[in-house]
């Protein structure tokens, strides 16, 4: 594996870099106060082909590989404060759109990925329920066959992009005696349809910018079009898509780590006590060493478990390995900046104590800490 960045990835990169740096940092405070979803930045982000990095040209996205895809990414969290929206755009991406130009039908692929690669559609995964958390087994949600279509009744929560989604990837059960794996599908479920709810937005501690909430869907009624992968299917696409989430939405976690890592240092270099930067300070200087440490190695994780997505029937481990370490790393990163600056670390104007609130959720979605840590035990024979 030779990860050091070609012409066109460094091309790539430092396109991206000066985009987000450029176009997407303005109010970026003010916005989380107020818990901002700006479609514009949406729409500046999809003419730069990041709601679409994946997809093949002939459904309107870039076609990029998937290494490039996860070095875009990390580039974009670098440039981009602003980590609600990355997270939207990487929920979208790696949790819709990619399932859809994976699994999805030629008509379902023209139907959906343009919209969804041009910023005209924003799409959200509806997966989570308020009872079954992270239990999927215990899915409540269920789609009955009702006449040439399905009839799907059901609530979903922490669904993120919902109070803004044009289209859901909804799982309900549609054989319960054949359980997780056989009995779960997946489908295509438009915004407007009779039944299709958004109950309500959730305020929440970070990614104030990023708009979650709970979908509910009452006697929503969907053609057999709507099913995307098959009767049944839906446990499969849920694990693929979780091992392009795990592997690729991490990037974007190093970009922000990479970034707060050189805020700390130039704080570090300016700012004096004892007569001396605080950089000299060995207490100081251990902790910056450990921030690099950890960037270096998550983006070793990451890299590598994206680049086993086109090499690789599963990269699942891999997948869990990173993103155990990678979120684990950001909080830690985030607690030692506010540390390094001191008191100034706790006040907003210096923008650290949001990266501390955005970086927790890191060990809650996409499967928690907790359930990275099963994924990787069970594949170790425990």
């Amino acid at each position: 594996m030779d990860f050091a960045l070609n012409e066109e990835q460094r091309i790539l990169r430092g396109q991206i870099l000066r985009f987000a740096q450029d176009k997407l940092n303005k109010d970026v405070r003010q916005r989380d106060r107020d818990q901002v979803f700006q479609r514009e930045l949406w729409g500046a982000c999809a003419q730069m082909g990041l709601t679409g990095l994946p997809v093949p040209q002939a459904y309107g996205g870039p076609g990029l590989d998937s290494l490039s895809t996860a070095i875009a990414i990390d580039a974009l969290g670098y440039g981009c404060e602003d980590s609600g929206l990355v997270f939207s755009i990487c929920a979208h991406l790696l949790a819709c759109v990619v399932p859809i130009w994976k699994f999805g039908t030629e008509e379902q692929k023209n139907r959906y990925l343009p919209g969804l690669c041009d910023g005209t559609l924003i799409a959200a995964n509806a997966m989570s329920e308020p009872e079954s958390g992270s239990d999927a087994f215990a899915m409540q949600t269920r789609a009955e066959p009702h006449g040439d279509g399905f009839l799907i009744n059901g609530t979903k929560t922490f669904v993120t992009n919902g109070p803004v989604a044009d289209v859901a990837v909804v799982f309900a059960v549609t054989d319960r005696a054949k359980g997780y794996f056989g009995g779960i599908t997946s489908f295509l479920v438009d915004r407007g349809l009779p039944g299709y709810l958004v109950a309500q937005k959730f305020e929440k501690m970070g990614l104030r910018t990023s708009p979650i909430g709970e979908l509910v869907f009452e006697d929503v009624f969907v053609s057999k079009d709507a099913v995307l992968g098959g009767v049944g299917g839906g446990s499969r696409l849920f694990a693929h898509s979780m091992d392009w989430e795990r592997a690729c939405l991490f990037a974007s976690h190093i970009g922000t780590m990479e970034r707060l890592l050189e805020k700390a240092v130039a704080y570090t270099r300016t700012r004096r006590q004892s007569g001396q930067a605080i950089s000299k300070h060995q207490a100081v200087a251990h902790k910056i060493a450990d921030m690099k440490m950890q960037v270096e190695a998550a983006r070793l994780l990451v890299y590598k478990a994206a680049w086993g997505l086109e090499r690789s029937q599963s990269v699942s481990l891999d997948a869990a390995v990173s993103k155990l370490f990678v979120s684990e790393s950001l909080v830690r990163t985030t607690l030692d900046v506010v540390q390094v600056f001191g008191g100034y670390g706790f006040l907003s104007e210096f923008d650290v104590e949001r990266a501390v609130r955005d970086a927790i959720g890191s060990k809650l979605y996409s499967g928690t800490s907790e359930i990275q840590r099963n994924i990787i035990a069970g594949w170790l024979g425990l």
